[in-house]
């Protein structure tokens, strides 16, 4: 209880991220920030002019390697827009299974998050957005040099109704996006 006599709302969540988890959180940041929007577009839309160009000369007449590497670089940029953040995912799977469990707090106040190695403490200001998935809540920042995320995942709760609360809390301090 505090001071004025209400109940201090706090959720608890225990977990292990997984590498599931991490590309879900990215793909979520990558198409909910405008940076990771205006990446994407970009880089879809180069791979889509190498590919028609590579193409478009691969097939004409007096044919080298030239066009060729054009059109396998187009669609590698294609396939990496498409494959990235599972890619990125597993470029954590070694830190996430030293990570072990994890466990978040969420009050009223911001975020505490903890593994057996590392104590940190995320103010809402500090990551001001959220957004929600099937699986999980994963706050963000939009600062212009980084971005830096939470991923709560849901299954973390030990009661159903946690989620709700947990909802509620972030609906309170951050914006949705």
């Amino acid at each position: 209880m505090d001071m004025q006599g209400e109940q201090q709302v706090e959720v608890r969540l225990v977990y292990q991220i997984t590498v599931a988890d991490v590309a879900q959180a990215v793909r979520v940041r990558d198409s909910r920030l405008p940076a990771g929007r205006r990446r994407r577009w970009l880089l879809c839309g180069f791979g889509g002019v190498l590919v028609c160009f590579g193409g478009l000369a691969a097939f004409g007449p007096g044919t080298g390697s030239g066009p060729l590497a054009t059109l396998i670089g187009g669609v590698l940029i294609l396939a990496l827009t498409l494959f990235g953040p599972q890619l990125t995912a597993r470029a954590f799977a070694g830190l996430l299974a030293k990570a072990g469990e994890t466990t978040a707090l969420v009050t009223a106040t911001g975020l505490q998050v903890s593994t057996k190695d590392t104590d940190t403490r995320i103010g809402w200001a500090a990551q001001p957005f959220y957004a929600e998935t099937a699986d999980t809540f994963v706050t963000l920042s939009i600062a212009k040099r980084a971005a830096a995320m939470t991923i709560l995942p849901k299954r973390g709760a030990a009661d159903p109704a946690d989620i709700d609360r947990l909802r509620a809390l972030l609906d309170q301090n951050l914006q949705r996006i």
